[in-house]
């Protein structure tokens, strides 16, 4: 089986009409996003078709990162953005459950306690979500979100932990001048693996599964760095301290890196058995690479073509390691 462990919702243009009414009056008013079963019906469908033509089995859908609003203002409107999203994401599942499963996103507000989100993580739960999608910049480039290393996460964390459920990274929209969104993704996913690896997080919460897409960032392109910064005897290293390379395997990585030499680093780096399969497709990728004539996330022949894999670590790479980090597949088969 070939598991897409990074894709986001493919929704008709209605979810998002109802976004925009949110921002009209401020959350005031709420609701619902009016999706006809057709419409929904009608995107997934196009959405599956994409996956039967790459040959992918199995996709994990969480809701567009771009989209996610966690800085919106005032606060309540997030709460009923958050709940549509992830509404839209069960009823998609729920047309094709044996291809599809859902990984939903938290009402988590900047300068509001992470226990916000609690009531919709046991929510996630009871509907069958198997993970949860955490934007590590609360702020979304306005201000300075804690770090997924510090204290303010942890009453999250334990409460995953408690739940089974796996924590997939991703950054989402950005609204600094200095930056794009998918500038933004690089340096958050980067920031979150340096700034964890400080923390005592993995020490607290040994059992904590987390996952960071777009290939851990800059991390591992600039791993020399990091190695050296470690062992740096003015730093506080010594010959006994934990190599770099070696703690990067406290996270697993999804493969979302259109470029094949940036993926082969990233697996020889960390392992095999800590990366996962995953195309983020449809989205920025889905351009075609006029080098194969095949798209930039078409991820599956590039996989498929690297000599230094055996069949058993590319077993593990398109389905065993995301059957780790989200234990919760075991529904599918």
């Amino acid at each position: 089986m070939i598991i897409d462990a990074h894709a986001h919702l493919v929704a008709p243009d209605s979810l998002y009409a109802f976004r925009a009414l949110l921002l009209a009056d401020g959350g005031y008013h709420g609701g619902k996003p009016k999706i006809s079963d057709d419409a929904l019906a009608q995107s997934a469908a196009g959405n599956v078709a994409i996956m039967d033509s790459v040959g992918t089995d199995l996709q994990l859908l969480s809701p567009r990162p771009f989209h996610l609003g966690n800085s919106m203002q005032p606060s309540r409107m997030l709460e009923h953005w958050i709940r549509a999203n992830n509404d839209t994401i069960a009823r998609t599942v729920a047309l094709h459950p044996t291809r599809l499963a859902g990984v939903g996103a938290l009402p988590l507000s900047p300068d509001e306690p992470v226990s916000a989100g609690f009531a919709e993580l046991d929510r996630l739960v009871d509907e069958g979500f198997v993970g949860v999608l955490i934007n590590p910049d609360l702020h979304e480039g306005r201000g300075a979100t804690p770090t997924l290393g510090d204290r303010y996460w942890y009453p999250l964390y334990e409460r995953l932990v408690e739940r089974d459920l796996p924590i997939h990274v991703h950054s989402a929209g950005c609204y600094s001048d200095r930056e794009t969104y998918s500038e933004h993704f690089v340096t958050e996913e980067s920031i979150a693996i340096l700034a964890m690896l400080r923390s005592e997080v993995f020490t607290d919460f040994p059992s904590l599964r987390v996952m960071i897409s777009h290939g851990g960032g800059s991390v591992p392109y600039q791993v020399g760095r990091w190695q050296a910064e470690v062992l740096h005897p003015g730093l506080g290293g010594s010959a006994d301290t934990e190599r770099f390379e070696q703690s990067l395997r406290h996270f697993w990585f999804d493969s979302v890196l259109h470029y094949p030499p940036a993926l082969e680093l990233l697996i020889k780096l960390v392992g095999s058995d800590r990366v996962l399969f995953g195309t983020e497709k449809p989205g920025s990728g889905s351009a075609p690479n006029p080098e194969t004539g095949r798209d930039f996330d078409d991820l599956k022949p590039v996989i498929e073509g690297f000599d230094f894999l055996g069949d058993a670590e590319r077993q593990a790479i398109f389905e065993d390691n995301a059957r780790t980090v989200f234990p919760s597949l075991k529904n599918h088969s």
